[in-house]
């Protein structure tokens, strides 16, 4: 199976190629098709599985044509570091698609966080720690 015959936006299959992933990983295999459907799923899998791209790019996808100047997403991420690189992940893979994302979390400046709100950004990552989950 390629990312093509998950239905992903051209956009979004250029940059899975810049980004050198040549075929979706069993999670994203399992995850894409319904999630493109809108469909909820949980799922596990190991770190550097995929998890991240296999939740972003429908994500994306679904954002891609849709209007601009308002927050339509948030992620939340056990971690500020992980909030960050999900943020990062989200940057590479958005591309040209014209849709943005930031960051927003407690303990560093608010300047560029209160923009990205005030701009509208079109999907937030933040963090929550939540009993249970790790620092």
């Amino acid at each position: 199976m390629s990312f093509a015959e998950l239905g992903l936006d051209a956009e979004l299959l250029k940059a899975t190629q810049r980004m050198g992933f040549e075929q979706p990983t069993p999670i994203q295999r399992a995850a894409i098709p319904p999630l493109m459907e809108g469909r909820d799923v949980l799922a596990t899998a190991v770190t550097g599985s995929g998890k991240t791209a296999a939740f972003l790019l429908p994500i994306l996808h679904r954002l891609k044509e849709k209007r601009r100047g308002t927050t339509r997403a948030l992620v939340v991420a056990p971690t500020r570091e992980l909030a960050a690189q999900i943020t990062e992940h989200l940057r590479e893979l958005a591309g040209q698609t014209g849709v943005t994302g930031a960051a927003v979390y407690g303990g560093v400046a608010m300047g560029p966080q209160e923009q990205a709100f005030r701009r509208g950004v079109d999907i937030l990552t933040s963090f929550s720690r939540r009993p249970g989950w790790s620092r």
